[in-house]
């Protein structure tokens, strides 16, 4: 994906990573919580050793892994998406989602998301398969992916940590695409007509 492409995803926007992420990235890594969500310890590295790294992620990118900032429709950055471990030879790669922003939570932003990064792969790639692990306990999670085409497939054990591993297929996704993507059109037209209720608000309250 060019720097300058975007993914148009209903109440999204998905576009390329770019170094003014890091301080919300950062942000998003050191909170216990959005760690616990993502079966991770919380980040303890100081700020500046996470932007030398972030920095160098961008000079050496993988051409294993795809990685997108979240946008809203009005350009505000609220979380990342990717896809790695991506193996052509198989045919399959995995994928992982961060809403940082607790404001966009459990509002539909990260169905979007997902929808807008599976067509994209699937669009862009000859893969087959793609695959995700979540925590068995993150039923909020799971019932997302499911609204995204995802199947549960089996649990896994992981770190230490029970996760579902969840799939989609090239030939499922080809036959719910139009559906999908239809639902993301009257998303986006919604969405642009009434910006201001996304985080909760009322067309009349301040910002």
């Amino acid at each position: 994906m060019n720097n300058d492409e975007v993914i148009h995803a209903g109440k999204v926007v998905l576009r390329a990573k770019r170094m003014e992420d890091a301080a919300n990235d950062y942000a998003w890594r050191v909170d216990e919580e959005l760690a616990a969500l993502d079966a991770a310890a919380p980040l303890k590295q100081p700020f500046h050793q996470f932007l030398r790294s972030y920095q160098e992620s961008f000079e050496y990118p993988s051409p294993w892994s795809q990685r997108f900032g979240i946008d809203t429709l009005d350009g505000k950055h609220i979380g990342y998406c990717m896809c790695y471990d991506i193996n052509l030879a198989f045919g399959e790669a995995e994928v992982g989602i961060m809403i940082g922003n607790r404001e966009y939570w459990s509002k539909g932003y990260g169905s979007d998301s997902m929808v807008g990064l599976v067509n994209h792969m699937f669009t862009s790639t000859s893969l087959r398969r793609i695959y995700l692990h979540t925590l068995e306990w993150n039923l909020r999670a799971q019932r997302s992916f499911t609204k995204c085409g995802f199947n549960a497939i089996r649990s896994v054990k992981r770190y230490g940590q029970g996760f579902l591993r969840m799939e989609i297929s090239r030939d499922r996704w080809l036959e719910i695409r139009e559906e999908k993507l239809a639902e993301l059109r009257r998303e986006e037209i919604a969405e642009s007509k009434n910006p201001s209720a996304a985080a909760g608000q009322s067309p009349a309250s301040p910002s």
